[in-house]
């Protein structure tokens, strides 16, 4: 009898000892809920993780590609500046001389002092040599009669001369032919001319210069010698 009693009473005790298990169980949730950290009522709860300033950098580390401005326009080229060739000092080739002819004509015939001009086209091949070409256009009252004094003449040759300053010297030699009016008794009208001399030009800018010239010009009609002077004062363009 003592047997059935004894191990009804472990059934029991085992029983009991389940229900308390299982108790203590259920009740562990409640403990750590009650555990639990709340931060609504902190300035934990504040805090934003992604705020403007990162927000800002992270824009700023990834730009949006930006389109390029366009390129400038050209500017205008300067304008051509002469094409200056000589030494020292720059200086064109080209001369045109424009002038007054001042002739003194003399000969066993007839003698006449006669005015017109002097046009003269030099070409510089260098600092100081040119080849030089001269046309004179000369009238003069009448020496006798009622025939006016009229002396052509055509000429080339050369030209010497530095052109390094102001001032510019320099000398020629020209050869070619002469006519001369009126007709006189003694024939032909035309004939041989050469000039030599020289004269000096004061440059008042890279295009103009003054002229001043001094020669001898020999002429030989009607078989005879012909020694006269001419003077002239004009300008000259430089192209």
């Amino acid at each position: 009898m003592k047997k059935p009693i004894l191990g009804m009473a472990i059934v029991l005790a085992a029983a009991c000892s389940v229900g308390a298990q299982e108790s203590g169980t259920v009740s562990t949730p409640s403990r750590a809920s009650e555990n639990v950290v709340s931060f609504e009522n902190t300035s934990a709860s504040q805090v934003n993780l992604f705020d403007a300033a990162a927000t800002d950098s992270f824009r700023l580390s990834n730009p949006e590609p930006s389109v390029p401005e366009p390129a400038p326009a050209p500017m205008p080229a300067p304008a051509a500046t002469p094409k200056f060739v000589f030494g020292d000092r720059d200086d064109y080739r080209w001369q045109l001389g424009l002038g007054v002819e001042f002739l003194r004509f003399h000969s066993s015939v007839l003698d006449a002092s006669i005015v017109g001009v002097n046009t003269t086209v030099t070409y510089f091949t260098n600092t100081w040599f040119a080849v030089e070409g001269n046309l004179i256009t000369a009238f003069g009252p009448p020496p006798n009669g009622d025939n006016h004094v009229k002396y052509f003449q055509g000429a080339g040759g050369f030209r010497i001369g530095g052109r390094r300053a102001r001032f510019e010297p320099w000398v020629h030699g020209l050869v070619g032919g002469a006519h001369l009016q009126p007709q006189t008794a003694k024939g032909s009208r035309n004939a041989l001319s050469a000039t030599g001399g020289g004269g000096l030009d004061f440059r008042v800018n890279s295009r103009l210069s003054l002229r001043a010239e001094v020669d001898y010009v020999y002429t030989g009609f009607w078989s005879e010698v012909q020694n006269s002077f001419q003077a002239t004062a004009g300008v000259v363009f430089h192209f």
